[in-house]
């Protein structure tokens, strides 16, 4: 009779309520089923109180979406058609079976299948069970059966997803296809999938494909193993579905420990375990020996025999296993039920280490199988750190359940717990982990649960590339640092990183008193970029590839023209990269080019997708005039405002000649403000584009001078004039507001003119000014005769005295009376006389100061009022005699200091200013006698 076989291994992180596969995420890749007849079901569970959706996919269409929390696990019953293939079309070749859950919260996923004879479970490993690299595993068929089969899954989370398939074993025979050589390579989108299977049939098919190496450009989840297999050692009793999901090598590690499940028949050899090595020299040992009990190379296999269980001391017949290799390995349990060989499983072991949860809540529907009424018994097995205290649903296990040594190992102790119902519940003070075996009727199967993350990696959260892409580890360590190129990234701490630059990315995490562990690289590379950029193109257009952001060199090798224009033609010269884009002729209006290029990075190489939107645009130039003023000697024009071309992104560069054109010498550097009597510029025209052309600028002057012979005037205060400009103009407005050419009777002030020629205007300024008047100097009187000397004015004047009736030309008047008289002066203007009144005084000519009081004195105190008075005699020598002043009253008496001077003749002069505005200077002159008695 077939016995059933249950065995889950249940593995957590190192935070209380987080574990391995335990994810938002998880993906199950097909099978190839020989047999047929199982119903699947997917279950669903989770420590979350709050309930939440779990949508489920296949081939990225949505199947349904259930809803779970904490107490309330649910279950899905699965097409086959959907998860598995039985046919040959379906094998070895692209196709759409497979399973992808996700749900807001993480919670578990398992694959659960039964029938009558058989049954197995494929647990998700979530995140951590995808992957680049796997090595398959199978169940090591002992005898040819055609229930027998080999089966790998693989199932792409992305799209464009390379796969390659080598393996070792020769004259293997594939169910629906034939390889060439020892390996195949497909390529699968998201969803999409591909089944290896052979039949046992075929001897080379019973363990030739174990060790096979899965290698992928992007993430991939593996089912592997047999549906249905046998490995039992004396015949068959039957056959029984052996499958697990793979985790990818980064997940591994090298020190496990077992619990032995309920086999109750040694003989058969259907505990134990297979070993597959991925690394060459892979030594193995087997419960603390210092010799290995073999050594293998890469995609080699080791069977580990029942024999090896230890059965340790106490209450009962507890049997456990440790198991160490020199290089991480796949260990994969074989679990059976009684005395058969038929009833047979196995499931993938993940690695002890201190990173193991201290709590499993929870797995639901523990003792439950799709379609199957019958009772199962199972039994509860824990590993966890010695010391530990353990609870199971809230009960500390009995004295005879554990805990029990482990022999090579004292770091840690294991448990067995018969009966185990319902969901369940698994808390330690320590790290921990935890499996159960069972069956029911005549099926036997085995599925494992968690622990697949304690290896810490990182895993890609969402996203394919920077921008976008968001790194995550598992989030049940205590810290976490982000590493870039070895180089601690600030404040990314989380357990979450979303990269912002490409290269290599690290995690360092730490667990407790556990030595801190840094993950393996990831490499995060630059999205490819798109940028759109728009030109005018005028004729042709040349497109040098150019990053608008990496600071990496385009290679010219990497340039490729994705769309090629339909109005022209788009030429790539590979030795440089550059595009040349040539419009189609006469054509204008839109086009695009799409071209890609990457960089000079070793490793990192970005890449930029551009796509070219041109506009192909006349490049038409003509030539232009234009005019201004001359005021002077030259006119000066801006050439900017010549029309020469009707678009205005161009560059202009002018220039005096056509020769200084095409010669690019003696550019006119201030095109604003060029000066010029007329004739012609030259510009050169260039667009953004690079068309250029030439056109010609002529200039013309438009003289316009003032008038030469409006000139200032000069006229008497009262007096009135005319002003003229002349003619030779085509406008004239007056500061008066005359527009003829003159205007009459203006008087003194200043009057502007604008004069008009050509549509050129000139303002001219001029003024009428008062003459400037005459100004009688002084006047000299001698005797009688006076002279008046004259300043200002203009020349010649003329002179009158006491009146204005009889005008002379001379300055000198004689014959004057001693007295008041009044001197007038006029220039050639002929205007107002100026007129000084002066007092010509008494002449005495002899002085005989002999006390007579006949002339003994000379006096002119009359005199006294005028300004600055002065007198002063000399005798014939020059010598100074005698001051007068108004101590003295200007009266002398003929003596020099009270002495008697000699009788003689002596000079004087008396000099004033006239009392009037012009404080007239007087200067007066004469000679005395004067005769001293003795």
């Amino acid at each position: 009779m077939k016995r059933f076989l249950l065995s889950l291994v249940l593995v957590f992180l190192t935070i209380n309520t987080l574990f391995a596969q335990r994810d938002t995420e998880h993906w199950i890749a097909p099978y190839y089923d020989t047999v047929g007849g199982y119903t699947s079901a997917v279950y669903l569970s989770t420590d979350s109180v709050t309930p939440f959706a779990v949508q489920i996919y296949n081939n990225n269409a949505l199947v349904t979406t259930v809803t779970i929390s904490k107490g309330s696990p649910q279950t899905y019953t699965v097409a086959n058609t959907l998860i598995s293939a039985n046919t040959a079309v379906d094998a070895f070749k692209v196709i759409n079976k497979g399973l992808y859950l996700k749900g807001d919260k993480p919670f578990y996923c398992s694959l659960r299948m039964a029938q009558l004879a058989h049954g197995e479970i494929i647990t998700s490993k979530g995140k951590a069970g995808i992957g680049k690299d796997f090595y398959v595993a199978a169940s090591p068929n002992t005898l040819v059966s055609s229930l027998y089969n080999f089966t790998a899954g693989v199932l792409a989370t992305e799209d464009n997803t390379s796969v390659t398939v080598t393996w070792n074993g020769t004259g293997i025979v594939f169910i629906g296809g034939t390889a060439t050589g020892n390996s195949h390579t497909f390529i699968l989108n998201k969803g999409q999938s591909f089944i290896f299977a052979g039949s046992g049939s075929n001897t080379a098919n019973l363990t030739g494909f174990i060790g096979a190496k899965v290698a992928a450009d992007k993430p991939i989840t593996l089912t592997n193993g047999s549906c249905n297999g046998n490995f039992g050692v004396l015949g068959s009793d039957g056959s029984d579905a052996v499958l697990d999901q793979s985790v990818p090598v980064e997940r591994l590690g090298s020190t496990f420990a077992m619990v032995k499940t309920k086999s109750t028949n040694p003989s058969q050899n259907m505990e134990g375990g297979i070993i597959v090595a991925t690394q060459d020299n892979t030594d193995i040992f087997i419960n603390g020996a210092t010799t290995p009990i073999a050594s293998i190379n890469a995609g080699q296999w080791y069977r580990i025999n029942e024999t090896n269980y230890v059965t340790q001391p106490g209450a009962g017949t507890h049997s456990n296993m440790f198991i160490s290799t020199s290089k991480n390995v796949y260990l994969y349990q074989f679990v059976a039920v009684g005395s058969t060989n038929a009833t047979c499983g196995f499931n993938y072991i993940p690695p002890l280490n201190c990173f193991l949860p201290r709590k499993i809540d929870e797995i639901g529907k523990i003792n439950e199988m799709p379609n199957t009424s019958s009772a199962i018994s199972l039994k509860l097995n824990i590993l966890t750190e010695t010391g530990a205290t353990v609870l199971v649903n809230g009960t500390a296990p009995t004295a005879a359940e554990g805990p029990y040594p482990l022999t090579g190992n004292t770091l840690w102790q294991t448990y067995a717990i018969d009966g185990i119902t319902g969901n369940v519940s698994i808390t330690s003070t320590k790290a921990v982990t935890a499996g159960i075996n069972g069956g029911f009727s005549t099926a036997g199967y085995g599925g494992y649960f968690a622990g697949f993350s304690s290896i810490p990696v990182i895993a890609k959260k969402t996203g394919e590339c920077v921008p976008g892409i968001i790194l995550e580890v598992d989030d049940g360590f205590e810290t976490y640092q982000w590493y870039r190129e070895g180089v601690i990234i600030p404040g990314a701490t989380a357990n979450t990183y979303t990269p912002t630059q490409s290269g290599n990315y690290t995690v360092k995490v730490t667990m407790g008193t556990c030595p801190p562990v840094t993950t393996p690289i990831y490499k995060v590379y630059s999205c490819v970029k798109n940028t759109t950029v728009s030109v005018n193109a005028c004729a042709t257009k040349i497109i040098t590839p150019t990053f608008s952001s990496s600071t990496q060199i385009p290679v010219p090798s990497t340039v490729t023209i994705t769309t090629q224009p339909t109005h022209g033609t788009a030429v790539l010269n590979p030795a440089t990269g550059i595009i040349t884009y040539n419009p189609t002729a006469g054509y204008t209006g839109p086009d695009v080019i799409v071209y890609k290029f990457c960089g000079n990075a070793t490793e990192f190489i970005d890449c930029e997708i551009v796509t070219v939107n041109l506009t192909v645009v006349p490049f038409i130039v003509k030539d232009a005039k234009l005019e201004a003023c001359q005021y002077e000697d030259k006119a000066f024009f801006d050439l900017t405002k010549a029309n020469v071309i009707d678009l205005l992104t161009v560059t202009k560069k002018y220039y005096p000649t056509l020769a200084d054109l095409n010669a690019n010498t003696n550019q006119i550097m201030d095109p604003t403000n060029y000066g010029s009597a007329g004739g012609f510029v030259y510009v050169k025209i260039t667009s953004n584009e690079g068309c250029t052309a030439n056109a010609k600028i002529e200039l013309v002057a438009k003289p316009i001078k003032k008038s030469p012979i409006l000139v200032d005037k000069y006229i008497c205060i009262d007096s009135r004039t005319n002003l003229e400009a002349g003619p030779g103009y085509d406008s004239y407005l007056w500061s008066t507001g005359a527009t003829t050419s003159g205007i009459q009777g203006v008087g003194v002030g200043e009057y502007t003119v604008v004069l008009g020629k050509n549509g050129c205007f000139v303002t001219q300024v001029v003024r009428v000014n008062k003459t400037a008047d005459p100004v009688i100097k002084e006047i000299e009187i001698t005797n009688n005769t006076a002279t008046v000397n004259v300043i200002g004015g203009t020349p010649p004047y003329k002179y009158s005295v006491d009146g204005t009736a009889n005008w002379q030309d001379s300055n000198i008047f004689t014959d004057l009376s001693r007295g008041q008289h009044t001197f007038y002066v006029k220039d050639s203007y002929n205007c107002t006389p100026i007129s000084v009144e002066i007092t010509v005084p008494n002449l005495l000519n002899a002085i005989t100061p002999n006390g007579d009081n006949k002339n003994d004195y000379i006096d002119y105190s009359e005199l006294a009022y005028k300004g600055n008075l002065s007198f002063v005699v000399y005798d014939r020598y020059g010598n100074k005699i005698f001051t007068g002043d108004k101590f003295n009253n200007y009266r002398w008496d003929g003596k020099h200091f009270d002495k008697k001077i000699l009788t003689g003749t002596y000079w004087f002069h008396i000099n004033w200013n006239e009392p009037n505005k012009e404080k007239t200077p007087i200067k007066y002159t004469g000679w005395i006698l004067v005769k001293n008695r003795e």
